[in-house]
């Protein structure tokens, strides 16, 4: 079966400064793949190259077998492959105007040409998936960080996307807030949606990832099971990233 995301010799960078230093990946169909690394390891980055938000310097991204990230085929086909993946980011990005029900409707209305009906039906099944369906006509200023994030990740979830990036959606959040999202993703992982998702919660990677990669300076240096990564990391960078992780009591 042809994975969802193949990328191949993967390069970004900014200046002079390499941000991603020829990256390997490959996504399979429902598979969860978490991205672990340090600040700055390159971990946002590759969600954006992906996303297709950054254009890249070498290398290939290819979504379902086709290679979206091939500049010769103009910006409607990025925009087309846009279409199939969808993003959520450390901020909310709600539309501040806009209801959660309108929030989630946007875009099957505006991009996917449903009707207003039809999206915000779509909108309120969302809605109840996380919890929210009696705060659909609720404005973002009336819902809390951790509302705001689970709203956001039920607007990625209208477009019925191929793939769903994840990038540290909880690191804006309060602590006790971090669990309801988390709980989401959870539920989200169990079904047959797939999932790239970087993250700072190392034992949310261990409970729900088939597979963790640890990038260090703009490479994946480990990649494997959760609990080979996690529990028992072959490479000495891994090893001493999470001694830190495990000192700061974020490995449980």
């Amino acid at each position: 079966m042809t994975p969802v995301l193949e990328v191949h010799g993967l390069v970004k960078r900014y200046g002079d400064a390499t941000v991603l230093g020829g990256i390997d990946l490959t996504v399979a169909e429902s598979e969860v793949v978490t991205l672990i690394g340090a600040s700055g390891s390159g971990k946002s980055t590759l969600l954006r190259c992906v996303d297709l938000l950054e254009e890249i310097d070498d290398g290939r991204i290819l979504l379902d077998g086709e290679d979206v990230s091939d500049p010769r085929r103009g910006s409607r086909a990025a925009a087309e492959a846009q279409r199939r993946m969808a993003i959520v980011f450390q901020a909310f990005n709600l539309f501040p105007h806009m209801t959660a029900r309108q929030n989630v409707a946007l875009a099957p209305r505006v991009v996917h040409r449903l009707t207003a009906d039809e999206a915000n039906e779509r909108a309120d099944e969302l809605l109840h998936r996380v919890g929210l369906e009696s705060f659909a006509g609720a404005h973002p200023d009336r819902l809390s960080g951790g509302q705001q994030q689970r709203v956001a990740i039920a607007r990625a979830l209208a477009v019925r996307p191929r793939l769903l990036l994840l990038d540290e959606i909880t690191s804006a959040l309060d602590p006790e807030l971090v669990g309801e999202v988390l709980a989401i993703v959870r539920e989200l992982a169990r079904g047959p949606v797939t999932i790239l998702m970087a993250t700072h919660e190392m034992g949310f990677a261990k409970q729900v990832a088939d597979r963790v990669c640890f990038l260090d300076g703009g490479t994946i240096l480990e990649s494997g099971p959760p609990e080979q990564v996690l529990g028992s990391p072959r490479e000495a960078r891994t090893q001493e990233f999470l001694a830190r992780v495990i000192a700061a009591g974020r490995l449980v």
